[in-house]
């Protein structure tokens, strides 16, 4: 198994990004970006290498076979074809998971079904033996993938899902992906070795300033979690012992300015918590706040990297501080009034966040409309099947400035 050929998919939009991510932890510089993931040919200490320190990509799958298809025959056919008692055990339990893109096919259940019979028949043939199948809980997962004209069938090393990194218990409705956090990172440009501040002013659970406080303290996102790859035949313990030292070794404080807040204060307990578990305590300020009323975290400007509250998110940060701004006179949130929640944040920060960077992630093309910004850069990304831009907004010193009073002569 000296050379083998590996995909690796992501979200849409995120390809380019990934592949750059996965040329720096490989080495390899052949990397080929398709839409929603990225292929290249690698060893297998490459493989996992890529499971434990990859912050982009969804899973990484060997690829064992490509061929033309016209029916579920030949599914079965190309799949008992493979050597699977080289992979796995017969005491071991699998899964075939399908995924297809304009297939012929009638039923993608049946096509699952087809492959797990030539998988159950191959060990039958070469042992007497098949393994159980075992849909919630296996030990090896088989992905075939169908094209209108091709199939792949591929063996998936990371298990469960890479953007799931382990230290995530507590969560809000609807959190932000792991892999997407870091995918905006990516996007907006932001290193820690800048020196530049980053802020995520509706941080929620912690997601986006957890991510960016892992990368500048180096933590592997991959070091608290098991992944498939170690219940194969190809699994070489002494290598992976190493690997993980390496990383473990690689750790370091980090002085990064990194902050959140959120108005919801229940949200900033649980990022606290997931910040404790994912070893970036110490690396990321926290502070509960509205963020039409929190001002810089910093004297210096910074980026703004969030996803704003949308629906019945708007609402709560409404009512959370409707209190306040009811006393000062201001016109709250309410429901189904997303505008002016946006309008109100894009004022605040034309008075308080001169020079600042903003990168919003969301959904609503029409946004920069609404708060009468002008986007200098609009970068796509999916938020699951959802398509998004990131776009950002320059914060320019004085673009607030008081409206000119007319003269009494006037």
């Amino acid at each position: 198994m000296t050379a083998l050929r590996l995909f690796l998919p992501c979200a849409a939009g995120v390809e380019g990004f990934l592949a750059d991510e996965v040329r720096a932890i490989t080495g390899i510089t052949q990397v080929t970006a398709h839409r929603a993931g990225v292929e290249l040919t690698a060893p297998w200490p490459a493989v996992m290498r890529l499971n434990l320190h990859s912050r982009l990509a969804q899973r990484v799958l060997v690829q064992l076979a490509h061929a033309p298809y016209r029916g579920e025959d030949d599914l079965y056919a190309l799949a008992h074809a493979l050597r699977w008692e080289d992979w796995f055990t017969p005491r071991q339990t699998f899964k075939v998971e399908v995924t297809a893109t304009r297939s012929p096919l009638k039923s993608l259940n049946f096509a699952a079904l087809r492959v797990k019979d030539a998988v159950a028949d191959r060990f039958r043939a070469h042992g007497g033996t098949r393994p159980s199948v075992d849909t919630h809980r296996p030990d090896v997962r088989i992905h075939l993938h169908l094209g209108e004209a091709q199939a792949s069938v591929s063996i998936d090393t990371s298990g469960e899902p890479l953007f799931k990194r382990g230290w995530r218990e507590d969560k809000g409705d609807a959190p932000l992906k792991e892999t997407l956090a870091a995918a905006m990172i990516a996007a907006c440009g932001w290193t820690p070795e800048s020196g530049v501040p980053l802020y995520d002013p509706c941080c929620g659970s912690g997601t986006v300033v957890i991510e960016a406080a892992q990368i500048a303290c180096r933590i592997a996102p991959g070091l608290k979690r098991g992944f498939a790859f170690e219940h194969l035949r190809a699994h070489d313990q002494t290598a992976w012992s190493t690997i993980k030292q390496e990383a473990a070794g690689a750790i370091q404080a980090s002085a990064a300015p990194i902050f959140g807040s959120d108005v919801a204060h229940r949200m900033v307990d649980f990022a606290r918590r997931n910040a404790e578990r994912a070893g970036v305590a110490a690396s990321v300020q926290l502070r509960g706040g509205d963020a039409l009323e929190r001002m810089p975290p910093v004297d210096t400007p910074g980026v703004m990297l969030l996803n704003p509250p949308y629906g019945e998110r708007i609402v709560a940060a409404g009512s959370a501080g409707q209190g306040q701004r009811a006393r000062m006179g201001r016109e709250t949130a309410q429901a189904g009034d997303g505008d002016a929640f946006f309008r109100e944040l894009a004022s605040h920060w034309k008075r308080h966040y001169a020079l600042w960077q903003a990168w919003i992630l969301t959904p609503d093309r029409e946004l920069p409309g609404t708060m009468r910004l002008k986007a200098t850069r609009r970068v796509p990304l999916f938020n699951g099947p959802i398509e998004c831009r990131l776009l950002r907004f320059d914060m320019v010193a004085g673009s607030a400035r008081t409206p000119r009073q007319a003269s009494d002569a006037a």
